[in-house]
């Protein structure tokens, strides 16, 4: 679920979303898609990772807009569609509110420590010669975003800290964009 948008990914198809939405409409007949439910569409199982699963949970509670433990049908279009054709802007801050775990409105390090250890062992997941220090990748995310050096990342200094520095965006995203990874897991549930 990364926030780039390269020009060599996948595009997602207007069947691709009807599948998904054919989806929806199958997994939750009541209308509503609980977490349990969330996990099964997007392909975590109990073959999946903590983290996988924690990162779910994470995503889940960002599209929960109004905080009822579940995900009505617009909730989900306004999400499908975000991830799908959302602009950089919008991604950044979807995901700032992922990473922000207590809802303060500011990344602490412990929050980014922790996005960062899920992102790396996701990685270390898909190939497993990926190795980091996250405390190193913690402290020079600070340095190069906490423009005021009150230990904390705004929405604002987070987006413009991942617009700016590719290394940065680099550190707060998987390697995978979010077309291929609808598409993949399509393919994956066929």
């Amino acid at each position: 679920m990364g926030q780039g948008q390269s020009g060599d990914e996948k595009e997602v198809t207007l069947q691709n979303i009807q599948e998904l939405y054919r989806k929806f409409a199958s997994e939750c007949p009541s209308g509503n898609l609980h977490l349990h439910e969330f996990k099964k569409i997007f392909g975590i199982n109990s073959n999946s990772t903590e983290e996988e699963s924690a990162y779910m949970d994470n995503v889940f509670r960002s599209f929960d807009a109004n905080k009822d433990g579940q995900i009505d049908f617009m909730e989900y279009v306004a999400a499908v569609h975000l991830i799908l054709r959302g602009k950089l802007e919008d991604k950044l801050r979807w995901s700032f509110k992922v990473f922000d775990r207590d809802g303060n409105g500011c990344l602490d390090r412990q929050e980014v420590k922790h996005i960062v250890r899920i992102i790396y062992k996701l990685k270390k997941h898909n190939d497993p010669s990926v190795t980091a220090n996250t405390d190193d990748i913690c402290d020079r995310i600070f340095e190069l975003v906490d423009k005021n050096k009150d230990s904390q990342i705004s929405l604002e200094e987070f987006i413009e800290g991942a617009e700016k520095d590719p290394w940065v965006m680099d550190q707060l995203k998987l390697d995978i964009g979010p077309c291929d990874w609808f598409i993949e897991q399509q393919e994956k549930n066929l």
